[in-house]
């Protein structure tokens, strides 16, 4: 089977964050089965969805393993010209469809492969490791490296295959959602004293949180290696009140914190919460019942630091040819290996330009260089 083939197989899998992967997990279980290779499942507390750890080769320390995300992120109000989980190939050297790059393509290469491994035999092992959730805060990843690290002999190094057009990359930022809940008082807009507007509390805070940004640039927190060059924070959507007339209860807002390896993201959390505070403090002097909560929709996703990675590294170019390493500013699994002691770099076939925009699409030339990545791989690892 070809990359290509096993695409069209994987993107018709319909694995939105939202719903179930396990349909696509079984495809490939089965898959693994037929080659009689060893696998694993790590399920989500509700069993619903499901990480998949394989190894080819020997149980042996030293391996590589080879890191992917079976979800993909939704096509709703997308204006696609074709079905977005049917690969479809218009000729014009693209192969279109939800996942392509984002990145199923990755995890076709390395499945098509597979066989081929097994005909040269491996003197150390190749994991294969697939997450689900990766696409809302990389939420199945941990799991499967806490097994991954208790079960199987310490592995060597491991590549992420987020879109990289087959360039290493060697940082990206860590990511922590938020959603921020004003509550004030309500009351009638005539009567603005009586009432405290969560809406214009809300208002203040978010500009606060715009506002850290440029205190970091001034204070210098930044890194030119990305093309954001300093930790972000950024409010994504925004709601609250109930009528134009009435000093609104509540408002709610979600946001985000996407900061550099060098930096804190409880620092930076911290200087907006110092911020709610005194908001907070001046909202109750007027209606005690008044307040503002900050929670985490999420597990903050640890940056990955360019550090610690020289072997990884140069593995991939010596599988590659020489290449240019590079940051981005995406969030990925990446820094939860690394996290745990695991030299870790980002690389894979196809563009981040593409990823999750309709008509989503890979190069058939990346499928190939990906390809062509596998096959040294396993002349690299075989006997």
């Amino acid at each position: 089977m070809t990359a290509a083939e096993m695409l069209e197989r994987l993107v018709g899998f319909a694995t939105v964050s939202r719903d179930s992967n396990l349909d696509l997990i079984a495809y490939v279980e089965g898959y693994l089965d037929e080659h009689g290779i060893e696998h694993w499942r790590v399920e989500s507390d509700d069993g619903k969805k499901a990480n998949l750890l394989a190894r080819i080769g020997p149980e042996v320390g030293g391996g590589v393993v080879l890191s992917g995300h079976t979800d993909v992120v939704p096509v709703d109000g997308q204006p696609w010209s074709t079905d977005p989980f049917t690969l479809v190939d218009k000729g014009d050297g693209k192969l279109y469809g939800r996942g392509t790059c984002d990145m199923k393509g990755f995890i076709a290469c390395a499945l098509a492969e597979l066989p081929e491994w097994l005909k040269r035999g491996l003197d150390k092992p190749i994991y294969l490791a697939l997450s689900y959730d990766e696409e809302v805060g990389c939420i199945g990843a941990p799991r499967m490296i806490e097994r991954l690290m208790a079960d199987h002999p310490r592995p060597a190094a491991v590549i992420v295959g987020e879109p990289t057009l087959m360039q290493p990359v060697v940082a990206h930022k860590g990511a922590t959602n938020l959603r921020t809940t004003v509550t004030g008082r309500a009351s009638h807009s005539s009567q603005i004293d009586q009432g405290v507007s969560a809406i214009h509390v809300a208002a203040r805070l978010v500009t606060k949180i715009e506002d850290v940004m440029s205190e970091l640039r001034a204070e210098g927190r930044v890194d030119e290696a990305f093309n954001v060059a300093h930790s972000s924070l950024h409010v994504g959507k925004i709601a609250g009140g109930t009528a134009i007339n009435i000093m609104a209860r509540e408002c709610t807002f979600e946001w985000e914190i996407r900061h550099l390896p060098g930096d804190r993201v409880e620092e930076l959390l911290g200087r907006v919460n110092d911020y709610a505070a005194e908001l907070e403090a001046e909202m109750q002097r007027r209606a005690p019942e008044t307040s503002i909560v900050t929670e985490a929709l999420n597990l903050t996703v640890p940056a990955l630091a360019d550090d610690n990675n020289a072997q990884v590294l140069d593995l991939c170019r010596e599988l590659l040819g020489e290449q240019p390493s590079g940051a981005v500013a995406y969030a990925t699994e990446a820094g939860q290996f690394q996290r745990v002691g695991l030299p870790t770099v980002i690389c894979g076939p196809g563009s981040i330009r593409q990823a999750h925009q309709p008509d989503e699409y890979i190069e058939i030339e990346q499928l190939a260089a990906g390809t062509r990545f596998m096959q040294a791989l396993g002349r690299r690892l075989g006997q």
